[in-house]
């Protein structure tokens, strides 16, 4: 199993957004940028664990976990010319945007926020406290998953 930590900010798609869908599962979709896009199209696998962050907010920080529910497909949204996540040069037979479907587990009982992370030595190597890491999407350790949930 593999963990991981995705952004979404909370006006747009936020933890409760999740939990209030039917079943709580839901496309993550709209991510645009390559390396993000790798991860989800050839790393991510069904039963790895997630971090819901809230992120572009007043407290940005880890609020839930969710799991990965349907592995890496194309992102329709790319060939939807309506869309706010259309890409004209992404096509059906050639797809370069994927998405996963994500479920909700649990909010967590707190916000853990991104302050506190970046004040943890067991931390450092985590890449959401590097300084100028802002992907969406990004790897956890088992080592560094297991030290955040200690945080709740």
């Amino acid at each position: 199993m593999n963990y991981w930590l995705m952004k979404s900010e909370p006006e747009e798609f936020g933890i409760d957004d999740l939990k209030a869908r039917p079943n709580q599962i839901e496309p993550w979709d709209g991510v645009r940028n390559y390396q993000a896009r790798n991860m989800l199209r050839d790393a991510m696998q069904i039963g790895d664990q997630v971090f819901f962050y809230h992120s572009n907010c007043q407290v940005p920080g880890i609020v839930g976990i969710m799991e990965i529910a349907r592995a890496g497909y194309p992102d329709d949204k790319a060939f939807d010319p309506n869309d706010k996540h259309f890409d004209p040069k992404s096509n059906a037979d050639k797809p370069t945007w994927f998405r996963v479907d994500v479920t909700f587990v649990k909010k967590l009982s707190r916000t853990i926020p991104l302050t506190e992370l970046k004040q943890q030595p067991a931390l450092s190597d985590l890449a959401l406290v590097r300084r100028g890491n802002r992907l969406s999407i990004m790897p956890v350790s088992s080592a560094q998953w297991a030290f955040i949930l200690s945080l709740e």
